[in-house]
């Protein structure tokens, strides 16, 4: 078991004062087994009201109003957590559906259904072309090829930090050849779904004692699950070829990249022009100072 603190800070800076619409905030990790969050708070200016629930995938949302004007809005979570590492090592999986092509039971399917429907277009093709130089023979063990495809994401893909915007088109990121960590996560996702995998978008935080080390590390990440009879959901990190990995922290999985925005909402107002600012450390906490 390892113990980590997280402080994730979300600035958003006004040319002049704004009002808010409510704030949709996904930052507390999802409690279960191998995660148990230990402490948490949520710093908010200005301040307002908040209501907590679950949405339909389980994952805990803050609903936050900012009250009044300002030109600034500020979102701090500080959260310390117990992580429980379960690492994927050599699983002896005797089940026949778990080679290609992938068959899942009649009662999983009902529940993955959403997650095995592809949700891009690839009107030209590039994205399933690219695919078809993936995958392997028949009857190849469904977790060798998804270890394979993650690393050959990691791989042969550039990667190229960027703070903001969507994540890119599965396709473009194809010809493109780089991307970031979204992109490899979304790239992987869809590619899985158009071989009948259930598969999702996942978005959390990871930890790497040196950050140099680790593409995406100091900033909230994104990777995959997918989902295997006997084993259930698996996570897999293209960007940094990282498979049930205990340095992944996930906060939210959705179906959609979009969905799992750790801050959505809007302002009233012209604010002018404006800034976006986010950071987040991620470190072992023994080893933070201790208190004044």
């Amino acid at each position: 078991m390892a113990r980590y603190r997280i402080r994730h800070e979300t600035l958003y800076s006004y040319e002049r004062p704004v009002s808010f619409a409510p704030h949709r905030l996904l930052v507390r990790p999802r409690d279960s087994h191998a995660i148990r969050v230990v402490e948490t708070s949520l710093t908010l200016s200005p301040p307002g009201g908040t209501r907590w629930t679950y949405d339909a995938l389980g994952n805990s949302v803050c609903w936050f109003t900012p009250r009044g004007e300002a030109r600034r809005l500020s979102i701090v979570s500080e959260l310390t957590i117990a992580r429980y590492p379960a690492p994927l090592s050599d699983p002896q999986v005797a089940d026949p559906q778990t080679v290609t092509p992938i068959v899942y039971e009649a009662a999983d399917r009902a529940v993955l259904a959403p997650f095995i429907e592809p949700v891009t277009e690839d009107r030209d093709g590039v994205l399933l072309k690219w695919l078809r130089g993936q995958v392997g023979g028949p009857q190849e063990p469904a977790l060798e090829f998804l270890l394979r495809l993650n690393r050959t994401i990691h791989d042969t893909f550039e990667y190229r930090a960027r703070d903001q915007g969507a994540a890119q088109e599965p396709a473009h990121t194809v010809a493109l050849g780089a991307g970031t960590c979204r992109d490899f996560a979304w790239l992987m996702v869809e590619a899985l779904r158009r071989l009948g995998y259930a598969a999702r978008f996942v978005t959390g935080y990871l930890y790497s004692p040196a950050l140099s080390s680790m593409r995406g590390a100091g900033a909230t990440h994104a990777w995959s699950e997918v989902f295997m009879p006997d084993l259930g959901w698996i996570e897999f990190d293209p960007t940094n070829a990282l498979a049930e990995s205990a340095d992944l922290i996930p906060v939210a999985v959705s179906r959609t990249p979009a969905e799992a925005a750790p801050v959505v909402g809007s302002i009233f107002g012209d604010g002018g022009a404006s800034q976006l600012s986010v950071h987040v450390d991620v470190r072992p906490a023994e080893s933070l100072p201790a208190a004044a």
